[in-house]
């Protein structure tokens, strides 16, 4: 007997990209032997400097008596714990002078949560019948929120403008010429650094669509998961921006704490209450786990040292050398190109004219024990009758894991396309 779901089940009860992801990693980190490589989720690596402070911190509050009861056994305010709040709000006016308190701070179950909260009480359906959508100014972006909409589709995005840089790099750019923020906008959103590409937008670029939100009374939601100050997993210059007409999202996830589901979501205080509000229908209240254990890091500015001197030399090494291995297992007559690698946890390749779809290679890819993500999955909120091939000839790949999984999942990427190249060649 099948199921019966209201237009809201329909949305979100039937299977997504993100879903996909999150069961191919699960499964794989569960139950994967050997022999499986898993390039497709956004998991942090297992640092050692990090994981042996998470031990240290656990140590320490064993300590302390009482602190584990309370971390464990008590409820924390819908809007987060207080000495964390504080916490935050202290470090960011006494890093960059932001005119912040408390009040400009809610802490949701992840960064995942903070946007679907965001994204409906934003945008939507409106008591006059009006509707209004959240401007994607360039995609491919985040797979994650292309399903979180409780009603109609709410995204309208913009093509990029693609640089290609040497034989076999390249970069998008936001197409400002094309970029227009209609009435019916609620709200500007952009990753930085973008999740799939590793793209990082300049700071001219964050400027330019803080001017355009600020013109048109809208807010500019910045999505900072893998961005500076904290993970601060970025490899170009990129200033730490907020005000009060930016909702600026942080996580505890990608610095090492994904399990505790962590995510901080900066706003004027109004969006701010509307979150914590949403946090108390939801779900009650939100883990205490991240929030007790990073307090005192993020108290005495340790967050900062450890990002700036652990997490981000650590990245930008394993980006280096699988950028590396890519030209070294890829035949150099190919038409691929791999995105700047500009921050965050993946590689973005591009096979120019590939002779089947992304979707296709991604199967191709499962059968042979290496799991990537289709690159259709981050083109959402295009005009779907518009025929782009580019966005089915991309895949995001991590390369968070240990280095003969990296290694190894890149010369079979190299292998399944050079024969699917191959085999178009012959028709």
């Amino acid at each position: 007997m099948s199921e019966q779901f209201s237009d809201f089940g329909e949305r979100l009860c039937l299977g997504s990209g993100i879903e996909e992801l999150m069961d191919d990693l699960g499964s794989a980190l569960a139950e994967g032997g050997p022999d499986i490589r898993m390039l497709g989720g956004g998991q942090p690596a297992h640092i050692p400097e990090v994981n042996a402070l998470w031990r240290r911190r656990l140590e320490e509050i064993m300590a302390t008596p009482g602190a584990m009861e309370k971390m464990l056994g008590n409820y924390d305010s819908s809007r987060g714990n207080p000495l964390f709040l504080d916490a935050v709000a202290d470090l960011f006016k006494r890093s960059f002078g932001w005119d912040i308190s408390a009040k400009n701070i809610a802490i949701t179950a992840g960064g995942q949560t903070a946007f679907f909260f965001l994204f409906n009480a934003l945008a939507g359906k409106f008591k006059d019948g009006s509707g209004k959508k959240i401007l994607l100014p360039l995609v491919p972006e985040y797979i994650g929120y292309s399903n979180q909409s409780v009603g109609q589709d709410i995204f309208r995005a913009v093509k990029p403008l693609i640089e290609k840089i040497g034989a076999h790099d390249y970069k998008y750019h936001v197409d400002f010429d094309n970029l227009q923020v209609d009435d019916d906008i609620a709200a500007i959103c952009v990753s930085r650094p973008t999740n799939p590409t590793g793209n990082v937008l300049t700071d001219d670029e964050i400027s330019r669509l803080a001017a355009l939100a600020d013109e048109k009374g809208i807010p500019l939601i910045i999505d900072n998961a893998y961005g500076a100050p904290f993970p601060n997993i970025i490899f170009t210059e990129a200033t730490p921006v907020w005000n009060n007409n930016i909702v600026l999202t942080l996580s505890l996830s990608k610095i090492g704490l994904p399990g505790t589901r962590t995510g901080i979501v900066v706003a004027r205080e109004g969006i701010a209450a509307a979150v914590a509000s949403m946090s108390a229908i939801v779900g009650l209240a939100n883990g205490n786990i991240g929030q007790t254990m990073m307090e005192p890091l993020v108290r005495s500015g340790e967050i900062l040292k450890l990002s700036n001197e652990v997490v981000r030399p650590y990245y930008v090494e394993k980006s280096r050398q699988a950028r590396a291995w890519v030209d070294q297992e890829f035949d150099p007559a190919l038409p691929y190109r791999v995105h700047l690698s500009e921050g965050a946890l993946f590689l973005w390749l591009w096979f120019e004219d590939l002779p089947i779809s992304s979707r296709e290679l991604y199967e191709r890819l499962k059968a042979r024990g290496v799991l990537i993500v289709s690159g259709h999955y981050f083109f959402f909120g295009l005009n779907d009758d518009e025929p782009w091939r580019h966005r089915h000839e991309c895949v995001r790949m991590t390369y968070t894991m240990d280095a003969n999984t990296v290694h190894g999942g890149i010369k079979i990427i190299a292998e399944e396309v050079a024969a699917a190249y191959a085999v178009g060649a012959r028709r």
